[in-house]
């Protein structure tokens, strides 16, 4: 019988600048120090520039990221330069944030990357530049919506939180709470709780996906007495999930969800509202929680917090997010070989 020949390197992983007035490029340069000597490798994005350091090597392409990633953080210039003042996010440097995103996408989808773990950006100064997306989420969906999904899976984009013992998943995300409760749909839930499943089955290993499905309201709706969205909505959608072979439960009182016991029963958490989902995920792992977008034909991730403006430039940002977002995004893609 013939060798088996072993599995081909992972190509290396496109990091973003993200916002270059925040602690991106300090968390950057952190998380390559952790992993300089492990098989994770990855290069960011951005204006060179923003590293005074020597320790730096600037790319033409993603290939050329291993020949110096031991000694040397690879960086690829934007055609963009960038202005930047640490603990200020100005829009005159959306449009080299967006190029370092859509560049990222770019290559994900050709295959010279095998992930995208983007930086944190500034949402207030790109939208003041005429950015028409309230997050990340919805621009990666938006970048990959005429890509060819993997076989059987259903299109996203859909966030997740995920920490070392709880993974949520919010069904409406950046929106008013006003907004959210008016836009739910069973079919929105069905469609979140569909991908969530595929992808815990594909990309995190889980070979039998349990899924808690949050209500709505205080108690549930406490019987339609504290609203009727949870049984009009939210049950009839649990119902259609299960009818589909997924192991799914609910609507479950939110307030009783995530203690230890109840975290035990299942895999990942479906959450109405935005808040429902990430307070309890930042309780627990605020430190090292990642951002997944779920429902893309690429691998995305991205630390669980936001620019940190106020302590950009003074050395104390923590990169802990940073460096599992990078060891999850090797992981999900080393899965998807």
């Amino acid at each position: 019988m013939p060798a088996r020949s072993a599995p081909a390197p992972l190509a290396p992983l496109a990091l973003t600048m993200g916002e270059p007035g925040g602690v991106g490029h300090e968390i950057t340069r952190t998380a390559w120090e952790a992993l300089r000597a492990s098989e994770t490798i990855f290069f960011i994005i951005a204006d060179p520039a923003l590293f005074s350091c020597g320790a730096t090597a600037q790319i033409a392409k993603p290939e050329d990221a291993a020949a110096v990633f031991a000694e040397k953080l690879p960086v690829l210039p934007l055609e963009k330069s960038v202005t930047a003042t640490q603990g200020e996010a100005s829009p005159k440097n959306a449009g080299a944030v967006i190029e370092s995103i859509e560049r990222a996408v770019t290559f994900a989808l050709a295959g010279e990357a095998s992930g995208v773990v983007t930086n944190p950006i500034q949402k207030s100064s790109l939208i003041a530049a005429g950015f028409k997306f309230p997050g990340h989420t919805e621009f990666l969906g938006e970048l990959t919506k005429d890509a060819e999904m993997p076989s059987g899976r259903l299109r996203g984009p859909v966030m997740m939180l995920a920490g070392p013992d709880l993974k949520t998943v919010p069904v409406t995300i950046h929106q008013s709470v006003v907004d959210a409760v008016k836009s739910l749909t069973a079919d929105m839930i069905m469609r979140a709780g569909t991908i969530t499943a595929q992808a815990l089955l594909h990309d995190f290993g889980v070979e039998a996906p349990r899924l808690a499905i949050s209500g709505l309201n205080p108690h549930a709706g406490e019987g339609g007495a504290l609203g009727r969205e949870d049984a009009a909505i939210i049950a009839p959608a649990v119902a259609a999930l299960q009818d589909s072979g997924f192991d799914a439960r609910g609507p479950l009182p939110a307030d009783t969800m995530f203690h230890a016991e109840a975290r035990a029963t299942y895999d990942a958490a479906l959450c109405m509202l935005h808040d429902q989902a990430l307070i309890p995920a930042k309780t627990l792992a605020f430190h090292d929680a990642v951002n997944v977008t779920l429902g893309l034909p690429i691998i995305r991730t991205s630390p669980d917090h936001g620019t940190a403006l106020d302590i950009a430039g003074k050395g104390i940002a923590r990169a802990d997010s940073l460096i599992a977002a990078i060891e999850l995004a090797a992981t999900m893609a080393a899965r998807r070989i």
